[in-house]
């Protein structure tokens, strides 16, 4: 009796837990669409910022936050797969490895300010990059960088030792039986950390503040050296530096909800990816 009752409290305090969880999620999802919906359409997507940004729409922010994305995983992607490959399939075990991997792991939990003002000092500066799409790419690269790694990591780690030992057994080279068996089984856990990596990206503030955005722009930006408007820097804009709030206010809410439907897709896909890749491999 003593057993089914402390079992009967554990569930009833998990279900709180969730349950807990879902309104807070469901809140905040139903305040920002509420808010957001009223100015979202069709031109606000496409069109461009009009009337000191009380009018128009939002699709320069929308293509800076892709090209910022975009830019971040094809620097941060192959670096971080490469890393957690040489990590997990090469270096040696013992303690210069622990501490990478325990640097690695601190890095992941520096906050992003942090990387930002590393990025304006680097590349901005250093390298004379400037303020533009390029400095804040590499920027959110080096930001998502430990969580790939650690994501790949993972994966890797998850696939099991008797598909190596298999491999090698057939006279299959050590890179033949990453590249064959390990790549392969392990490809939906590093997905899966990539595109939540994406999703980090698309709605950080602080890195591009320093390197990227610019407060205001009508176009499009042209080269990899140009400024760019972001939806995240794009709000922050609006609630605190906009002289029209009653308007602005609303766009900013708009900016949201285009950006919470962007993460919500994007961790959608994850699970889809993941899905997908273990019904594959089953």
């Amino acid at each position: 009796m003593k057993k089914r009752f402390s079992q009967r409290i554990g569930f009833g305090i998990l279900w709180l837990c969730m349950a807990a969880t879902l309104f807070f999620l469901g809140s905040i999802i139903y305040f920002i669409v509420v808010r957001g919906a009223g100015v979202f359409s069709w031109q606000f997507l496409t069109d461009v910022p009009r009337k000191s940004m009380t009018a128009g729409g939002v699709a320069p922010a929308i293509a800076g936050t892709v090209y910022l994305t975009m830019g971040a995983m094809v620097f941060a992607l192959p670096l971080g797969i490469a890393c957690a490959i040489y990590l997990n399939e090469y270096s040696p075990r013992g303690f210069i490895v622990n501490i990478i991997r325990m640097s690695i792991n601190n890095l992941a939990g520096v906050p992003s300010v942090v990387f930002g003002l590393f990025g304006l000092a680097l590349f901005v500066k250093s390298f004379k990059f400037g303020v533009s799409i390029l400095s804040g790419s590499l920027t959110l690269g080096i930001l998502v960088l430990p969580l790939i790694i650690s994501a790949a990591q993972e994966a890797l780690m998850a696939v099991p030792q008797s598909l190596r030992e298999a491999s090698l057994a057939l006279g299959a080279t050590h890179w033949q039986t990453i590249k064959r068996i390990v790549l392969p089984n392990a490809l939906s856990g590093i997905l899966t950390g990539a595109i939540l990596s994406i999703g980090r990206i698309a709605g950080e503030t602080a890195p591009i503040l320093f390197t990227a955005a610019t407060f205001y722009n009508r176009g499009f930006p042209k080269s990899i050296f140009d400024e760019a408007m972001a939806l995240p820097y794009h709000i922050y804009a609006l609630m605190t530096e906009g002289t029209h709030p009653d308007q602005q206010t609303a766009i900013a809410y708009g900016c949201a909800l285009i950006l919470l439907l962007l993460v919500l897709a994007i961790s959608a896909s994850a699970i889809i990816i993941r899905q997908r890749q273990r019904r594959f491999h089953a």
